[in-house]
């Protein structure tokens, strides 16, 4: 491999951290967007292909990244959407039988841009006390980097979601059961464990409500997805609507859509959750699972009239899952399809069968 060449790492307070360029960086000069740290062990691929990354730069807490390189049967989406990656150790050449590319080649193919040698515990430790900052990376120098880690946004009040969402329709799976899948950046790992039992009708997330109904859909599957869900009006409305009529179970940004559709409100938490060790309580049967986590935002909890909270984060208290029994909807915070991820909570989808099964109780017209 050719010597790399130097790049620093600017966030928007200022903080700089020296690295050398990796993936496209080299090609694209600068590359900017709000930095996150995520604490898995592995599953780097899955993560940087998930669409909930979307306006952000994921800084990897574990030190070698790209061991065992990289297999399109781990892709979570048609692309990245992430706008970076930042390691501490780029491994070169990666061994593992399934593997068809290196995670370097991976990211240059894919037009993402890298970091490699920065100190991620040091920049970890800062940003658990700075929060999630917006950032610039490159090798265009520091003057030139701080311009543009200072005129970076965040990822507050930006739909993401029109950026990441598929433009028509699409058919998977063949099973008895018939699910709109709403895509606000759904992950590939959700469709196959819906397909495995159901026919599903993956719409654009602009889709109305109407149109929804007039699939007939014994369920409604509101996806992950990126960003603030603040700005999304539209979709909290067509699922306001949807509400009593039909099966509706929510992950990640579906279940803050699905809460802000209850007359809820949501806020931004300081660096997020992002990993795959969060300990979340079931408070029905007093377990703890042991979950997937990817989201800035979080559900206010008590304002949500009339809902049930399910489950609730160990390690903070937010709010990590509510149920509308009246109305059979229900939704969790964290990923229970975990690509990558334990799979304590998979039940969750079984829960969506009996709740298709059972209908809406009086369901409204």
């Amino acid at each position: 491999m050719s010597e790399r060449e130097d790049a620093l790492l600017v966030l928007s307070d200022g903080t700089v951290f020296e690295g050398e360029a990796a993936g496209a960086l080299g090609q694209m000069g600068v590359a900017t967007g709000e930095l996150v740290f995520n604490t898995a062990l592995s599953g780097y691929q899955e993560v940087v292909t998930d669409p909930s990354y979307a306006g952000q730069i994921i800084a990897f807490t574990y030190p070698h990244i790209g061991n065992y390189g990289t297999t399109p049967e781990d892709d979570e989406a048609r692309r990245p959407f992430c706008n970076g990656v930042v390691v501490r150790d780029l491994v070169p050449v990666g061994s593992n039988w399934r593997s068809e590319e290196g995670f370097e080649e991976f990211l240059q193919r894919r037009k993402v841009p890298a970091i490699t040698g920065v100190d991620t515990r040091r920049l970890t430790r800062h940003v658990r006390e700075a929060g999630a900052l917006p950032c610039a990376m490159g090798t265009s120098g520091e003057a030139a980097l701080r311009r543009a880690a200072a005129e970076a946004p965040s990822t507050t009040g930006q739909d993401l979601v029109k950026g990441v969402t598929i433009e028509h329709p699409m058919t998977r799976g063949s099973g008895p059961r018939r699910v709109v899948v709403f895509d606000f950046g759904v992950k590939e790992t959700m469709i196959r464990h819906l397909a495995a039992t159901a026919t599903l009708t993956v719409v654009p997330a602009s889709t109305s409500a109407s149109e929804v109904l007039a699939m007939e859909p014994h369920g409604v599957f509101l996806s992950n997805g990126p960003g603030d869900p603040a700005p999304l009006a539209g979709p909290v409305a067509t699922v306001a609507d949807l509400l009593g009529r039909v099966p509706i179970f929510g992950i990640c940004l579906g279940h803050q859509i699905l809460g802000l559709a209850m007359g809820g409100t949501t806020y931004k938490l300081l660096f997020g959750h992002h990993g795959t060790n969060h300990p979340v309580r079931r408070l029905l049967t007093g377990a703890v699972e042991i979950t997937s986590q990817n989201h800035n935002y979080a559900l206010e909890a008590g304002s949500i009239p009339g809902a049930q909270v399910t489950h609730v984060n160990l390690n903070d208290g937010v709010v990590e899952g509510i149920s509308l029994p009246s109305a059979a909807a229900f939704s969790v915070q964290y990923h229970p399809e975990a690509g990558p991820g334990p799979h304590d909570a998979r039940y969750l989808f079984d829960e969506f069968e009996a709740l298709m099964v059972a209908g809406v109780p009086g369901g409204r017209t």
